[in-house]
C-alpha cells in the first residue's frame, strides 16, 4: 500500500472527479510520483510504501479537468503542502473541488 493516497470530488457536479493527474512532490520539489485519478477520483498509489519525514507537496492539474466540460477555472491546478512524520503511517489527502474554489483536509 502506497503511504499517500489522494481522492478528488466535484462539488459542482456531485461526483469524483476522474482523469485528473496528481505529482507528489518532496519539499525539494523532486518528483516522487504521478498518477492520474481513476473513475471513483482515487488515487491509491501515489509513490512508495514509507516516506521520511518532511514536507511534500500533491499537485493537482485541475485546468485539463474543467477544459474537458467546457468549463473555466480560476485554479489552473491546486497546489497542498503537508507534513508527513514516518511513524504516522498512512496518509490521505481528499480535495473537493470547483471551478472556482476547493477544499481539502487530511483524510483516513
Amino acid at each position: 500500500m502506497s503511504f499517500i493516497s489522494a481522492h478528488v470530488l466535484d462539488s459542482v457536479h456531485g461526483r469524483p472527479a476522474a482523469g485528473i493527474d496528481v505529482t507528489l512532490l518532496r519539499g525539494s520539489g523532486e518528483e516522487i510520483a504521478a498518477a492520474t485519478t481513476n473513475e471513483d477520483g482515487r488515487v491509491n498509489d501515489l509513490g512508495p510504501e514509507t516516506l521520511e519525514s518532511g514536507h511534500y507537496r500533491i499537485i493537482f492539474a485541475t485546468e485539463p479537468y474543467f477544459s474537458g466540460q467546457g468549463l473555466e477555472t480560476f485554479y489552473p491546478f491546486v497546489a497542498v503542502d503537508f507534513t508527513v512524520q514516518e511513524q504516522q503511517g498512512h496518509y490521505h489527502v481528499p480535495l473537493l473541488l470547483s471551478p472556482y474554489a476547493y477544499s481539502t483536509y487530511r483524510g483516513s
